[in-house]
């Protein structure tokens, strides 16, 4: 394996090591080893950056300079398309992809989404007319101008790293915020490279830091409950994020949360293709660690036997064409971390104790090398009230729950605390449609369409979240709205 470059903290414009020269090992979940060392910060470095980030908003031109944000925004899309390689190694040494999954969710999904900012930014609208209104015996005329909130603090985690803070820096960038990214002890090199790429695009100093340590919460915490930040963008899990909003409130900060999902796929007795809709619903892209992957496959009662053979067969044909680093086909690889692939075993007892099918899979593979490698598993004859269908597991498990008619499916996917993402599929267009109207989630795929992209804004329901991230709708979250009213000549 080889060493990652030492990854280091961006603060006011210098990239330099944490106070006292302090790092930590990052570990890669290839091989449970380390593969490089970042710096780890301290309170007081922390500190510097929420100090660099206040003054760059409010004493520099860069809330109010379009032109220049855009310019700078652009010219860093160009330097990370330049070091692509480089974030391919960051993705595959830090947070575990696959060579087959790089192209996508880690790596391109987050590159095209950089240009798909850029490319709805300009129908952003800085100000609206409400026109004229009498009272009091005069008229007034009202308008609404629209101006970046602050200091953004960017929490990210470490499942598709780039992905995410893409999604959040990017955004409040262009929205003429100023930002502190935290990404997660995990990947803090795919945090690192906006700061060495800032500082080679020219960012006035205080616009971005990043900043990162072993410990998962000290910035995080200081982040929030610091009243010098104004916005805090969290990815992560909904407990964290509970917590998020508690400490946020003492401050009234704006919170936004992107957190978990155990969303649904129902695949209804029309289906056009009933065995491939089945058999694709495999919970393997990078080991199932996605908060919107469709991970309760729901199926009709009639045709539940036929189901279960399809994934059988299913997974028996995938059988061990994962887990290989240097296989470009593979889209499945290790969990992040020794804790990781504990938890998820954990889930496959639980699920075996509460007396659902092992249909496939369960088994740590140690085989596959030093890391932390959990064979594709997947549960049959499993009820809507066990915790496998309740709890977000965040690896390769899908389980399987049978449905009586059309209302049942929608109760099932609705009888759960989150509501991020879903899937419906059926021989009958507008039936899929209707159905997906009353699944309480933030995004439903029809037939296979893409709902999640960077021109669309993605979110949750409930558990799953408060806010949307990416399209116009993204950019928008970090806007304020002023409303200016005058007394007409």
């Amino acid at each position: 394996m080889a060493t990652l470059p030492e990854a280091k903290l961006y603060i006011d414009g210098v990239l330099r090591g944490a106070e006292g020269g302090k790092t930590f090992e990052v570990i890669g979940p290839w091989t449970g080893e380390p593969v490089g060392t970042a710096a780890d910060a301290s309170p007081a470095d922390v500190e510097a950056a929420i100090v660099a980030a206040r003054r760059a908003f409010d004493e520099t031109d860069w809330s109010t300079n379009v032109d220049l944000r855009v310019a700078l925004v652009t010219k860093l899309r160009d330097l990370f398309q330049a070091n692509k390689e480089r974030l391919s190694d960051l993705a595959r040494h830090e947070a575990g992809a696959a060579m087959g999954a790089v192209g996508r969710a880690h790596v391109d999904m987050a590159l095209d989404g950089w240009d798909d900012y850029l490319a709805v930014f300009p129908k952003l609208k800085w100000e609206k007319d409400y026109g004229g209104r009498t009272g009091y015996g005069f008229e007034s005329l009202r308008k609404a101008v629209y101006e970046p909130v602050g200091v953004v603090a960017a929490i990210t985690p470490w499942n598709v790293p780039l992905y995410v803070n893409v999604g959040k820096v990017v955004a409040a960038l262009l929205a003429g915020c100023t930002v502190i990214l935290k990404p997660a002890p995990n990947t803090p090199g795919m945090g690192a490279i906006f700061g060495e790429l800032a500082a080679e695009a020219g960012f006035p100093a205080g616009v971005i830091n990043v900043v990162f340590g072993s410990d998962p919460a000290l910035a995080g915490e200081m982040l929030v409950t610091d009243p010098r930040v104004d916005l805090v963008s969290f990815t992560g899990s909904t407990g964290v994020g509970k917590r998020i909003m508690e400490q946020g409130a003492a401050t009234l900060k704006r919170v936004f949360l992107e957190l978990g999902g155990k969303s649904a796929k129902i695949v209804l007795d029309d289906s056009a293709n009933f065995a491939m809709d089945v058999a694709q619903t495999m919970l393997v892209f990078h080991a199932g660690q996605g908060c919107a992957v469709h991970s309760r496959l729901l199926v009709p009662r009639s045709r539940y036997e036929e189901a279960k053979a399809i994934l059988k067969h299913a997974y028996a044909s995938f059988g061990d064409n994962w887990g290989d680093f240097d296989n470009p086909q593979h889209i499945m690889g290790p969990v992040i971390s020794k804790r990781q692939m504990e938890r998820v075993l954990s889930y496959v007892d639980i699920g075996q104790a509460e007396g659902a099918t092992l249909l496939a899979g369960g088994k740590a593979r140690p085989d596959k090398g030093g890391g932390y490698f959990i064979e594709p598993t997947c549960f049959v004859d499993v009820t809507n009230d066990m915790r496998i269908a309740q709890e977000e597991i965040f690896g390769p498990v899908l389980v399987v729950i049978p449905f009586e008619d059309d209302a049942d499916a929608v109760r099932i996917a609705n009888e759960s605390s989150y509501g991020l993402s879903g899937g419906v599929s059926s021989g009958n267009l507008d039936r899929a449609i209707n159905v997906a109207k009353q699944i309480r989630s933030g995004s439903i795929s029809v037939n296979g369409g893409m709902c999640i992209a960077g021109d669309l804004p993605f979110g949750g329901y409930k558990a799953s979240g408060v806010g949307r991230e990416w399209g116009l709708e993204g950019i928008e979250e970090f806007l304020e709205t002023k409303l200016i009213a005058w007394r007409a000549a």
